[in-house]
């Protein structure tokens, strides 16, 4: 019986929390008696190895890498858009980590935007410091997976 599957393996994903991955392998694994279809992923940042059953991958909000199409919309946004500077930063905070949480490149991009422009005018809190090195590493472990990206976007982005 041949399955089709969502993600192939070798295929470059994104997992929003974690970054980019790559698919390893898929293998059937037991656990509690129940036999079931995993995805092996291979994390980009922190070289860890997850595993996530086949039917649960689009609950967790796993997705293929961003072309350089959309590439070049979000560096668009990215060097241009507009941050709302007037929240104050605890609801800054959560709307950021909100934002973190989808896993969408765009977003997360809007973080590290918004957090390097607050950064240049004063002094980041520690905890804007560490989402903002966090949103970076998500945003950078995504980037070096797009198929056409060059040294030079990806350095915009920094």
């Amino acid at each position: 019986m041949e399955v089709d599957y969502l993600f192939q393996i070798g295929e470059n994903i994104i997992y929003p929390m974690h970054g980019a991955g790559i698919i390893k392998a898929i293998e059937e694994k037991e656990f509690s008696g129940k036999k079931q279809q995993y995805y092996i992923i291979k994390m980009v940042i922190g070289n860890m190895q997850v595993m996530i059953p086949t039917g649960k991958i689009s609950s967790a909000n796993i997705r293929p890498v961003t072309d350089i199409i959309a590439l070049k919309q979000i560096m668009h946004i990215f060097q241009h858009g507009e941050s709302d500077r007037l929240l104050p930063w605890k609801q800054r905070y959560k709307v950021n980590t909100d934002k973190i949480k989808t896993g969408k490149i765009k977003e997360c991009a809007e973080v590290v935007r918004d957090l390097m422009r607050i950064k240049e005018e004063a002094k980041l809190n520690t905890s804007e410091k560490e989402m903002l090195d966090t949103a970076h590493e998500l945003l950078i472990s995504e980037l070096g997976c797009i198929k056409g990206i060059t040294d030079n976007q990806i350095k915009s982005f920094c």
